[in-house]
C-alpha cells in the first residue's frame, strides 16, 4: 500500500502548478486577463490534481473491497496507487482531460474490477461503490477548508477553488443511480434480479448517453453546475474564485 512513484510524480506536477500559480501576477485576475504564469500554474494544478483525485477515487474502491473480503485487488495492483493500474491511458486519462478542457466537466476516468462474490455482504458491496465518490467529496471539502483557513496568493486561491469545485462535480456525477456509475453500484445489491439484469445490459452505454445529454442539452449542464455550486457554497466554497479558476484553466476560450 506504499504510494507508487507515478502517484508521487503526479503530486509533484500538482505542487509545481500551485507554486507557479502562487507566484504569478495577480493584479489582473479581476479583469479576467491572466498572467501566463498563473494560467500555466492553474492548468498544471487542476490537471495534476484531477488525475491524483482519480487515483484516490479508485484506491478508495479498492481498499474498501480489500477490507471487505476481496483480496484479489492487492494482486491486481490496485492498492499501489499507480494510476496505470486503474486506467487505459488514452480512454481514461487523455480523453477525460480533453473533455475537461473543452467543457469543464470531469468525466469519470478509471475502473477497478471487484470480485463481488468475495465480499462479505450487500452492505460491503454498497460501501465499495460509495467509497470512490465520497473520496472526491472529502477532497473537495478539504481543499475548500484550506482555501478558507490558510493565507495564500490569489492565483493559488482560484486554482484550488476550481479544483475543489471539480471534486464536487465528480461526486455528483458518480453518485447518480445510473448503470455504469457508482450510484447504481451502491443500490444494485438491493435490486431485483430483473433490475440487475437491465443494469448489466445498460452499463456500457448509459454513461455515454448521460454525458451526451450534458454536452448537448444546455439545461442539463446548467442543472449540474447549479447543484455543484449549491454544495460548494454549503461547505464554504469561494464561488467567484472557482469561476476565475475555471476561466484561467479554460484560457483558450
Amino acid at each position: 500500500m506504499r504510494p507508487s512513484p507515478i502517484f508521487l510524480g503526479i503530486l509533484a506536477v500538482t505542487v509545481l502548478g500551485g507554486v507557479l500559480a502562487a507566484f504569478g501576477d495577480t493584479t489582473t485576475i479581476s479583469s479576467q486577463k491572466y498572467d501566463p504564469l498563473i494560467i500555466t500554474g492553474v492548468v498544471l494544478l487542476v490537471a495534476g490534481g484531477w488525475v491524483a483525485s482519480l487515483t484516490l477515487h479508485e484506491f478508495g474502491h479498492a481498499i474498501v473491497a480489500f477490507r471487505g473480503g476481496d483480496h484479489s485487488v492487492a494482486h491486481k495492483g490496485y492498492l499501489s496507487m499507480d494510476v496505470r493500474k486503474y486506467t487505459d491511458p488514452a480512454l481514461s486519462i487523455i480523453l477525460p482531460l480533453v473533455f475537461l478542457f473543452i467543457g469543464g466537466i470531469p468525466l469519470p476516468g478509471g475502473a477497478v474490477w471487484i470480485e463481488h462474490g468475495r465480499l462479505r455482504s450487500r452492505g460491503v458491496q454498497s460501501w465499495v461503490s460509495l467509497a470512490g465518490p465520497l473520496s472526491n467529496l472529502g477532497v473537495g471539502v478539504l481543499l475548500t477548508l484550506v482555501v478558507a483557513l490558510v493565507p495564500m496568493s490569489s492565483g493559488l486561491v482560484i486554482g484550488l477553488s476550481f479544483l475543489a469545485l471539480l471534486q464536487i462535480v465528480t461526486f455528483i456525477l458518480n453518485i447518480l443511480p445510473i448503470p455504469g456509475l457508482d450510484g447504481w453500484g451502491a443500490i444494485e445489491p438491493y435490486l431485483s434480479p430483473g433490475a440487475r439484469e437491465f443494469g448489466a445490459k445498460a452499463r456500457p452505454w448509459a454513461p455515454i448517453v448521460l454525458f451526451a445529454v450534458l454536452f448537448l442539452v444546455d439545461g442539463a449542464s446548467r442543472l449540474l453546475w447549479q447543484g455543484s455550486f449549491a454544495i460548494f457554497d454549503a461547505v464554504g466554497g469561494f464561488k467567484l474564485a472557482a469561476m476565475y479558476g475555471q476561466d484561467a484553466f479554460m484560457f483558450w476560450k
